[in-house]
């Protein structure tokens, strides 16, 4: 694992949370988008090497809707840079970590993504994520 790659956060107005975390920041996100995939859209920002992912859940059948429902928002996941995320997969399943999804999938920011059970890991949903290049 090379570092922490973001911090994703839990919204129910994407709109209204980029004005908070603009003020907050004093910067605006860098990218906005929708992640078909995940029912979900997203922005980025950036504070020197620390990026936040803001994410809403578009509807009610996806992780980020299903979360705040249960959870309220928040922080959702942290996640980390990998340089190879199928060695990641294979060294932390070898070490009895539950892979969500075994398969990388492309998730926002030009990532390759999987996630770890919160269950194997003191109740945190841990995302890796490789550039795709």
């Amino acid at each position: 694992m090379k570092k922490v790659e973001h911090i994703g956060i839990a919204v129910s107005n994407l709109d209204i949370a980029n004005e908070l975390y603009t003020k907050i920041l004093g910067t605006n996100p860098y990218k906005t988008e929708f992640v078909d995939l995940e029912g979900v859209k997203t922005s980025f920002f950036q504070s020197g090497e620390t990026k936040i992912e803001l994410l809403e859940g578009i509807g009610e059948n996806n992780a980020i809707s299903k979360f705040i429902k249960k959870r309220g928002e928040g922080i959702h996941h942290i996640a980390f840079e990998v340089e190879d995320i199928l060695y990641e997969i294979k060294r932390l399943k070898d070490r009895g970590f539950k892979i969500i999804n075994e398969t990388p999938k492309k998730g926002a920011d030009n990532k390759l993504i999987c996630f770890i059970h919160p269950k194997s890991t003191n109740h945190v949903l841990i995302e890796l994520c490789q550039e795709i290049k």
